[in-house]
């Protein structure tokens, strides 16, 4: 009995009526389109709507960018925006599609053809009257069905007011007063008349969705709180929409607010490429325009010498840390690898080396300082003489480095090699400097050798011989103070680098300078750079080829 009573209950909890089934809540999709009178290749559905829904209603912006994803308030009654391939319960009067496709005017956004009014298709399921939504207290009929078809297959269907677009529009005005003159079919009388519009090959069904609800904000102020919430990058595209459905209002208020905000670098670019594909004549886009582009730079004529000043102010610079900084920032912008556009700051060889020179006569009048020698020429370096020598001699010294390292990015740097060869005046106060300054001359030195022993470099053989002659010896001097104040050099790749331009001079003029390291070696050992590699190639080539260079020499 307890087993037939279990089963008794069984039965009646099977029996029970299932639960209701929920409804389902309208969303948006994005989706290719399911069966509808408009997609007649898929299967057919139906979807039903709850009267009760709001007068308005809160719609999540489809985002551009990662960047703008603000939510925004529709003006557009929520009934109105169908979901893709779903028939309305508002209006189901579909008939077989005829399509009449006149031109969009001066449309620029990026649909490759028109708008196109779709004639009435054939009821499917259920008729509805054409109701309307109530804004302000005042009736306002939607009569207008726009379809806008994504390029990805996916669509959107908005039901708005023939009034507004026409009044915003100048393209939706033409379409709409073509329709209304009955130049294009219309529906059927069965159901209301609904000017339907499509628009294919929409690159962001979102924007112009988001375009289409600023044409129903009564003041351009509500507009431009609705693009501060969407953003710059947003609000670009939605300008680009504006412009190619003569949305003058939009236009406007886009223009005003991308003026008024700061860009990023790719905010910045995407307004660049749309400034030039669309011309915009109102004053606000010259402003634009001039944050974009440097426009009559022949008339500005302290232009072409930016680069110099900067340069200059960089080598008078006295606070370090600013100095430092600044040459930093200066040679990532001159740099021939920077990112940057330099048709305005390019520096010419000629303004490199005038501040150069200016550089090497302050070093030499600050080295007519220190052995008491000083000439009026030395006023240039005495003006800040509340400093150490040693401090101001060594700012001197950064300044032609960083110089040439620009010369040498730039391939410019050949000439100064004859320059500081023929500094014969540094060379003779050189002996009889101290070493805690005279090391300084030898920093110079050791950025010629490492750039021409690497291939940085390339100069005659003149100049390699002079550079040699003058600075070779105070280099074996100065090798002992270069290695307890490097400043950056590295001294193994010193080494190696004086050893191989030294091997790019003829095999006599290698002779006389080797048996002079060979000598200095020999007395200071460690305060003396290992040529050792270089001296045992130099030693091969001359006496263990002996034969080779007699058969040669006698030629």
């Amino acid at each position: 009995m307890e087993h037939s009573s279990s089963r008794e209950d069984r039965k009646l909890v099977s029996r029970r009526d299932p639960p209701h089934p929920r409804r389902r809540t309208w969303c948006c999709s994005f989706t290719p389109p399911p069966a509808s009178p408009e997609n007649p290749s898929f299967s057919r559905t139906k979807s039903h709507r709850n009267s009760s829904l709001s007068k308005h209603t809160t719609l999540a912006s489809v985002p551009n960018s990662p960047k703008s994803t603000f939510p925004i308030v529709s003006r557009i009654d929520p009934r109105r925006i169908l979901s893709p391939g779903r028939v309305s319960p508002i209006d189901s009067d579909p008939a077989p599609t005829i399509h009449s496709e006149p031109e969009l005017r001066s449309a620029s956004f990026r649909a490759p053809t028109a708008p196109s009014f779709r004639s009435p298709q054939p009821e499917i399921s259920g008729s509805g009257s054409c109701s309307s939504s109530v804004e302000g207290g005042n009736k306002v009929g939607f009569d207008v069905r726009l379809t806008l078809r994504g390029k990805k297959g996916n669509c959107m269907v908005l039901e708005v007011d023939s009034g507004v677009l026409s009044a915003n529009s100048e393209v939706f005005a033409g379409l709409v007063g073509d329709y209304n003159k009955g130049l294009l079919p219309k529906n059927s009388s069965e159901a209301p008349n609904i000017c339907r519009m499509e628009v294919p090959e929409v690159e962001n069904l979102g924007v112009f969705r988001d375009t289409i609800e600023l044409m129903f904000e009564d003041d351009d102020h509500d507009i431009t709180k609705k693009l501060i919430n969407i953003g710059v990058y947003r609000s670009i595209d939605i300008l680009e929409v504006s412009a190619g459905i003569m949305f003058t209002r939009g236009v406007l208020s886009c223009l005003k607010y991308l003026e008024a905000v700061p860009w990023t670098e790719e905010e910045e670019d995407k307004l660049r490429s749309l400034f030039t594909r669309i011309k915009f004549d109102d004053a606000t886009a010259t402003d634009i325009l001039s944050r974009l582009y440097l426009h009559d730079s022949t008339d500005s004529p302290f232009l072409p010498n930016v680069a110099r000043q900067l340069v200059w102010s960089i080598s008078t610079c006295e606070d370090a840390c600013a100095r430092t900084e600044l040459k930093s920032l200066v040679k990532g912008l001159l740099c021939r690898s920077s990112v940057y556009d330099k048709i305005h700051l390019d520096l010419s060889k000629e303004d490199l080396y005038s501040v150069c020179r200016l550089c090497l006569a302050s070093l030499v009048s600050l080295f007519e300082e220190a052995s008491d020698t000083a000439t009026p020429r030395s006023l240039l370096a005495k003006k800040d003489s509340s400093k150490p020598l040693i401090e101001r001699i060594s700012r001197q010294v950064d300044n032609i480095n960083w110089l040439l390292d620009i010369m040498l990015d730039g391939q410019v740097a050949d000439d100064f090699v004859s320059i500081w060869a023929d500094q014969q005046q540094l060379v003779e106060m050189h002996e009889n400097a101290s070493p805690m300054i005279r090391y300084e001359l030898s920093r110079v030195s050791a950025i010629l050798f490492v750039a021409m022993a690497t291939r940085k470099l390339q100069c005659r053989l003149e100049a390699r011989s002079g550079l040699l002659q003058a600075w070779f010896r105070p280099m074996l001097l100065d090798f002992g103070w270069l290695q307890r104040c490097r400043k950056g050099l590295d001294m193994k790749a010193m080494e190696e680098a004086m050893g191989q331009t030294l091997l790019t001079l003829p095999l006599k003029q290698q002779h006389a300078l080797f048996m002079d390291w060979f000598r200095h070696f020999s007395t200071h050992g460690t305060e003396c750079p290992n040529l050792s590699k270089a001296f045992q190639i130099w030693w091969r080539r001359s006496f263990l080829r002996g034969s080779e260079t007699y058969a040669i020499e006698s030629r």
